[in-house]
């Protein structure tokens, strides 16, 4: 069960040209495409016809034609010309989705168009903005993960796993060491960790050039349904690690957005926006190589989280105390889909 009228990624901007992307999103088969001019357009990826995808077709002009009797169809949708007969049919159309390209990424709306407002995509400037440089994740494509959307979220919030699944590089005894604060909205959860006073991770010692111990921070926000921003960083002890204040150190935001495709498969973009070494390509590179392996180590656990939890649904499940801002997440995600719902329902009976 799937959020709908929400922003969901679909693409990074350079994935979709002129050559047909299909992907399925939220169980719905789409079809990426983009027009002479640029404009990048998302119908159902299914002929009205015969049901062909039509991701097995090709571009003309502005239009997509179907590979099997050569229909073809505007960014609207509408079938436009059918070859051989000067009619076409009224209900010739196949359905369409709001996209809007910001922050490296295509966004797609899939659920009532009339209510796609492009307000509520998240404000992440970092990626596109000159005091910041902005590495796309798994070289500019999806991080395909066998699990479902939600265990990702799970990961991202609950940071206590550093300690464990990513100590050769982000991660330390202390990250665990030190509970999250958990602050709650109703479409906004944010988990705060501050570990002061404690030897730097490995990565946060490069990237700072830290002799001794550091102030270090995590701070997790979600925005349903399924956009996650980490703000991490460590500055030198008792300097001033609030947010624009922190030229004693260094910082990030990793920028997450997976998107579901199935309720056990995701369509995991991210990239990583850095506010040091900005103009440095081996920083780059660094981020490129060492932290796809990060995401690489998660991709392991998540994957093997889901296979068990698949092959015994039924088997109980404890929580601890790091788990408050997923749990809070959770809850907040089921209350917005019920709402949604029950609004569909009412409208349906009028």
């Amino acid at each position: 069960m799937f959020l709908r009228n929400a922003w969901y990624v679909a693409a990074f901007i350079g994935e979709v040209g002129r050559e047909p992307l299909a992907r399925t999103l939220l169980n719905d088969k789409v079809v990426l495409f983009r027009t002479q001019d640029g404009s990048p357009v998302a119908l159902e990826d299914r002929c009205c016809h015969r049901a062909l995808p039509l991701s097995m077709g090709q571009c003309v002009g502005d239009n997509l034609q179907c590979g099997y009797h050569g229909l073809q169809f505007d960014r609207i949708g509408q079938c436009v010309e059918v070859p051989g007969q000067p009619n076409i049919p009224p209900d010739a159309s196949v359905r369409s989705y709001p996209l809007i390209e910001r922050w490296n990424w295509i966004w797609i709306w899939m659920g009532d168009p009339a209510k796609a407002d492009g307000t509520l995509i998240p404000d992440w400037f970092w990626a596109d903005h000159p005091d910041w440089a902005c590495i796309q994740g798994c070289g500019g494509t999806p991080l395909y993960t066998k699990c479902n959307f939600e265990l990702i979220t799970d990961n991202l919030q609950d940071v206590s796993h550093l300690t464990f699944i990513h100590a050769s590089s982000i991660g330390s005894s202390a990250v665990c060491e030190y509970p999250p604060k958990t602050t709650r909205s109703e479409r906004e959860i944010t988990a705060d960790r501050w570990i002061p006073d404690r030897p730097p991770a490995p990565f946060w010692k490069k990237a700072g050039g830290f002799e001794g111990n550091v102030d270090r921070w995590l701070i997790s926000t979600t925005i349903l349904p399924s956009c996650t921003v980490n703000d991490a960083g460590s500055v030198e002890v008792g300097t001033d690690a609030r947010q624009g204040h922190r030229e004693h150190g260094a910082e990030m935001r990793v920028l997450n957005a997976p998107t579901p495709e199935t309720e056990t498969t995701t369509h995991y973009f991210y990239q990583h926006a850095r506010g040091f070494e900005v103009d440095n390509p081996e920083w780059d590179e660094i981020y490129r190589t060492q932290f796809t392996e990060v995401f690489l180590e998660d991709k392991v656990v998540l994957e093997a989280q889901q296979e068990s939890m698949s092959r015994t649904p039924d088997a109980a499940m404890i929580d601890i105390n790091d788990d408050a801002p997923s749990i809070a997440i959770r809850k907040a995600l089921r209350a917005a889909i019920a709402a949604e719902q029950a609004e569909n329902r009412q409208a349906v009976a009028g």
